[in-house]
């Protein structure tokens, strides 16, 4: 496991994050579109509802449904900046550099990966 890894299953303890799952429509989105088409609009929404210093609505930007990156973020508190600096370590009240999207992307994508084919406990 590694740190990303422990960081999600830390953050999936906590319990208004725990209540989040890849169901029903997001679930099918990820069948239809594939998970490289999710990346893209994961890279694409976190560019333009989280990137900026100062995101318009910053707190309230991202919806609790429509699309597996929006569940996503707020089950890896990255729906905001308040989320991303108080779990993830990235300050706020400047822009998110290239490094801290692509990394806010793959745990995104990491974590629908992980909804997506749960792993089963070992026997």
């Amino acid at each position: 496991m590694d740190d990303l890894d422990a960081r999600l299953q830390r953050i999936g303890q906590q319990d208004f994050r725990a209540k989040f799952r890849l169901r029903g429509r997001d679930r099918a989105v990820v069948d239809l579109r594939g998970i490289a088409t999710v990346r893209r609009h994961a890279e694409e929404l976190i560019k333009r509802r989280l990137a900026p210093a100062e995101p318009y609505k910053d707190g309230r930007q991202t919806p609790y449904r429509g699309h597996p990156v929006f569940v996503a973020q707020h089950a890896t508190a990255t729906c905001c900046r308040t989320c991303l600096s108080r779990w993830h370590g990235i300050p706020v009240g400047r822009a998110l550099d290239a490094a801290e999207q692509d990394y806010v992307v793959e745990v995104i994508c990491r974590w629908i990966a992980e909804q997506y084919a749960p792993r089963t406990p070992p026997a």
